[in-house]
């Protein structure tokens, strides 16, 4: 299918206004990395304890920033996750990696919620937070009450801690890890265990159903696998374009290819956005996306220059360009369309995944025509300047 029949555009004439935007949104991300927001790593790369947690209400965030920050524990950052709009994951600067450090968060988060967060677990001091509470807590609350009346018998542990799993079963399995009235326990724990609940416990509004650690050690090397993944990939295109055109078709490509990735990293930290694990993993996709649609582009200019061996090298950059130009807007417009869905609909958890490839994509489609072919003619002019004889008349030719 070719949408543009005839078109004539003049790109190299133009290759000015592109240095100029390409240096303005360089420079301006460059300025954001060292001087504004620098690059704002996930806990993937610097380590910590995520915390993840469920509200019966869609949860105001900067609320509970707030909350944490008046708790004592500064730093956090918490980030909308999945598709109900009802969690959140909460990350703590805590590097700890024992088992321990996991308790640690998840109690520093039920105690900084609690206390700043629902006004129900400001107004219930000394009660318990039947919907966090522990099996162990649970059980020991019963006993110490014994609704049942059967310490007098000298027994009762057994029972009450069979009652404690099975109201802790109710709420995790059934309820989604909250309760919305403690009569949902009726039917489940005998009348009097439900009794003393309603007396002694309160429902907190929120759930924390899980946490996990990443230590410092592991974000250290995950940094240094993910630049060294980058590098290795951009070597590795060199050495292929090297072989398979000229050395400088090898060098254009790379060095468009990290004009990419510095403008997606400079966006990332202009919108003060995260780099995680599945940023770096987008990154290396338009890395490959970008050198694809570089590839056409260059062996359209090199099967050109075999039919038109007299013509200035602009004239054939320009038209192998324009030649192409139906090929790149079908597949990169596309491709651009279902990233653009992935970040809007994709929710929160993909939302940094998505956003790399939107930015990725427009910017290794310009580069292809903007940086990537000036460069050869810029190249060629340069030679012929020292009086150096021309590097592509017709590339290598194809065995």
């Amino acid at each position: 299918m070719e949408l543009f029949r005839g078109i004539n555009v003049d790109w190299l004439g133009k290759k000015w206004y592109f240095l100029a935007f390409s240096l303005v949104f360089s420079v301006s991300g460059i300025l954001s990395i060292l001087f504004w927001h620098h690059i704002k790593l996930g806990v993937d790369f610097r380590g910590g304890t995520l915390v993840y947690v469920q509200f019966d209400q869609p949860p105001n965030v900067d609320k509970i920033r707030q909350a944490i920050d008046r708790a004592g524990t500064h730093d956090a950052v918490i980030q909308a996750y999945g598709t109900s709009q009802k969690q959140v994951i909460i990350s703590l600067a805590q590097k700890e990696t024992q088992d321990a450090a996991l308790d640690a968060g998840r109690q520093t988060i039920v105690e900084a919620l609690n206390a700043n967060y629902t006004s129900n677990g400001a107004n219930n001091q000394g009660k318990l937070d039947l919907d966090n509470v522990s099996r162990e807590a649970l059980t020991q609350f019963l006993q110490q009450g014994d609704p049942e009346h059967l310490a007098a018998a000298g027994g009762g542990a057994q029972r009450y801690a069979q009652q404690a799993g099975a109201i802790l079963d109710r709420r995790d399995h059934d309820l989604n890890g909250m309760f919305s009235s403690i009569d949902q326990l009726n039917g489940v724990a005998d009348p009097a265990v439900v009794s003393q609940l309603k007396q002694g416990a309160y429902l907190s509004g929120f759930h924390v159903f899980g946490a996990e650690i990443i230590g410092p050690q592991v974000g250290a090397l995950l940094r240094r696998q993910a630049l060294l993944a980058t590098l290795y990939s951009l070597l590795g295109m060199l050495v292929y374009l090297w072989f398979r055109f000229e050395l400088i078709y090898g060098v254009a490509a790379v060095v468009a290819v990290f004009h990419d990735t510095l403008i997606t990293v400079g966006a990332f930290s202009l919108a003060n956005k995260e780099i995680t694990l599945t940023v770096i993993a987008a990154i290396l996709t338009l890395i490959g996306y970008s050198m694809n649609d570089t590839i056409v582009v260059f062996d359209r200019i090199r099967e050109n220059l075999r039919l038109s061996r007299r013509e200035n090298l602009t004239t054939v950059v320009n038209r192998s360009i324009n030649q192409t130009l139906s090929r790149t807007v079908l597949t990169s417009g596309l491709t651009f369309l279902t990233v653009l869905s992935l970040y809007v609909f994709g929710g929160e958890v993909l939302r940094g995944f998505s956003f790399a490839l939107v930015i990725g994509i427009l910017i290794g489609t310009y580069s292809s025509i903007a940086v990537a072919a000036p460069m050869l003619v810029a190249y060629q002019d340069w030679r012929s300047k020292r009086g150096k004889k021309a590097v592509l008349p017709a590339g290598k030719r194809r065995t």
